[in-house]
């Protein structure tokens, strides 16, 4: 994935091409890298994108593509995520952060981290609703 980070992911084919089931695969990948073998590869991409996006001499649907993603949408999503701003602003920002470090550096300084998703914490649900519901958990509820 690391190398042909612009082809499509075949969990499936990967999985053959070891022996397993894809599951196993996923859940193995998952506990040795940290996140899905799609989470990785996208990763991946947005570090290719981002690399692209500094030289500054493709558009970003033309970097959207060059690294393997085939809806800009998705993209330019995923690259938010990933980076904490859209391509479009990475673009005009981040050639001028990088100027006359050497790209091992900026490789380091650029690199995308995965950030938890925070879940929103659920409302409790309202008085008469959680008593119908205890209501229709306890045994032998509504019999009479």
């Amino acid at each position: 994935m690391d190398r042909e980070y612009a082809q499509p992911l075949d969990v499936e084919a990967l999985a053959r091409g070891v022996g397993v089931s894809a599951g196993h695969l996923s859940r193995q990948f998952r506990a040795a890298y940290g996140e899905s073998p799609y989470a990785y590869l996208m990763t991946r991409r947005i570090e290719r994108a981002m690399a692209l996006l500094r030289r500054g001499d493709l558009s970003v649907t033309e970097v959207c593509f060059a690294v393997g993603c085939a809806s800009l949408g998705t993209f330019s999503t995923r690259f938010t995520e990933l980076v904490g701003m859209p391509p479009s602003v990475y673009r005009s920002e981040a050639a001028r952060a990088t100027v006359g470090m050497p790209s091992c550096v900026v490789k380091q300084v650029t690199r995308p981290v995965r950030r938890p998703v925070r879940r929103p914490v659920p409302k409790p649900l309202p008085e008469p609703v959680r008593k119908a519901v205890r209501n229709r958990e306890a045994p032998g509820a509504g019999r009479g």
